[in-house]
């Protein structure tokens, strides 16, 4: 199982980096105007339009947490040797930054909601999009199959013998 799971989170790195990096969706306005901007490039742009809390909440939940998120998550694939109680503390966390890492396609889902909404625009979803998407799918599989290999490697805390002794 450790090797599956190594090998999701690294697919799930690299669809995290391609995702973030490739244009999202393309974005059509007035016919003649296209613009395709990646994940990078819309923190950048808030940043430059001096949106600082908008673009540090845009890169935190979309860039930050499922970069803690493959970290941590290679970080407990290597453990080796845990108790039971270190190992209940980082299913905890794992599950902590799983649930705020969703964040991230909830936001991507909204822009792209609201883009075809508006009226203003019409949007067509691009590869980054499904990169971003397969990598959350991804690190999703790997961190329950990591979350099961930390509880059933765990050791037992030592105890009273069975004979009594």
């Amino acid at each position: 199982m450790r090797i599956l799971a190594g090998l999701l989170i690294t697919l799930a790195a690299f669809c995290f980096a391609l995702g973030i990096t490739l244009p999202l969706l393309q974005l059509k306005r007035l016919f003649f105007l296209t613009d395709t901007p990646s994940l990078l490039t819309i923190v950048g742009g808030l940043f430059a339009s001096s949106d600082y809390l908008l673009a540090l909440l845009v890169g935190g939940v979309s860039i930050l947490f499922p970069s803690i998120k493959l970290l941590a998550l290679s970080g407990m694939l290597s453990a080796r040797d845990l108790d039971q109680a270190t190992a209940h503390k980082a299913g905890t966390w794992l599950g902590l930054l799983s649930k705020w890492s969703m964040l991230d396609v909830l936001l991507v889902a909204l822009t792209v909601f609201a883009a075809k909404t508006s009226g203003l625009a019409a949007a067509i979803s691009q590869p980054g999009l499904w990169f971003f998407a397969a990598s959350t799918l991804f690190s999703a599989f790997a961190a329950s199959i990591v979350k099961k290999t930390l509880s059933e490697d765990a050791k037992k805390p030592s105890s009273v013998s069975d004979n009594g002794v």
